[in-house]
């Protein structure tokens, strides 16, 4: 019987997750593989297309009801042309027409996205967002990254740029350090896992009376908000700088685009209601009431399912 399927793309540095949905946002199956980012685009670009052919044989009923392939990608993206103009952790894949490319791979339609995008897309279709029509999802991971959700569109903006909340110079000139992308005082070199990692070893290297200069193995994010919970109050006053400036941001956002709903995701939203809380008194405090009335900050709930999810959502929601 005739169905409509996406398949989903989340394209990593290190492995590839390609995903199989129903129109209701169900993940069916799931297909895992090495990237080989060492081997080139080619070997990059035919990997995809081998997993995707992996998980639905071409000439079945299933590869006849896929609608469309959709890859999530972490870089700076040319999404009207379906261009990777650059990505950090696929270092090969410059000015690489990805769309072009694998539609002549696969022959079915491709989207591409920033895997942010797709990650929050796959909340709202399947997770935390399934139901609200407007939400802004977080990513706190190595950096920050975001997606905004509205009347159920995914908000993509002039060049695909829109939802890069991780590079809002939101920390004051005095305290901030410039971030990756060049910018000075990015939400990101302050809330994403390295940004937790680096105030820890600054602390530590300052002299700072904290349980995290006992700690032998390379220092984690994890580490940091532990001690945190554990009474450290070095840790303590990092583990709420970072939230300040998430809740601060999140003030900003809601006079913006008014989500009825922000969810976080990532790492550094396993560190659970200790991290949350703070947050939501921060947001609580910076943000109008008209603005804030009736919006929650809640959990992720796809974790390393979002991006598959996300990606074959493109067809639906972008």
């Amino acid at each position: 019987m005739s169905q409509s399927l996406y398949v989903g793309v989340d394209l990593g540095g290190t492995s590839i997750k390609i995903g199989l949905c129903n129109d209701k946002g169900e993940l069916l199956r799931t297909f895992e593989g090495p990237t080989d980012t060492d081997q080139g685009t080619d070997k990059i670009m035919s990997n995809i297309a081998a997993y995707v052919n992996e998980l639905v044989p071409p000439g079945t009923q299933e590869w006849d009801d896929v609608k469309g392939v959709g890859i999530g990608i972490a870089g700076f993206l040319d999404i009207p042309n379906g261009i990777i103009d650059f990505s950090a952790n696929l270092p090969p894949l410059r000015n690489v027409p990805v769309r072009q490319i694998m539609e002549e791979k696969l022959a079915k339609p491709i989207k591409i996205n920033n895997d942010a995008n797709v990650a929050a897309l796959g909340e709202v279709w399947g997770g935390a967002g399934k139901g609200v029509q407007n939400c802004v999802c977080y990513t706190l991971g190595t950096g920050v990254g975001g997606g905004l959700i509205v009347n159920g569109r995914l908000i993509e903006g002039f060049s695909g740029m829109a939802g890069e909340l991780g590079h809002m110079s939101i920390v004051p000139d005095l305290e901030a350090i410039q971030c990756g992308c060049g910018q000075m005082g990015c939400l990101e070199t302050v809330s994403s896992a390295t940004g937790i990692i680096r105030m820890g070893k600054d602390a530590v290297e300052r002299g700072d009376r904290t349980s995290l200069s006992l700690i032998e193995t390379p220092l984690t994010a994890k580490d940091v908000i532990d001690a945190a919970k554990a009474g450290d109050e070095v840790a303590q006053r990092i583990v709420s700088r970072a939230a300040f400036y998430l809740g601060k941001s999140m003030a900003a956002v809601a006079v913006v685009i008014n989500p009825q709903r922000f969810i976080i995701g990532g790492g550094v939203s396993k560190a659970g209601e200790y991290l949350f809380e703070q947050i939501r008194q921060v947001f609580r405090k910076y943000s109008t009431d008209a603005a804030q009335k009736g919006v929650d900050i809640v959990a992720a709930e796809l974790g390393n399912n979002a991006g598959v999810v996300g990606a074959a959502g493109l067809f639906l929601y972008a």
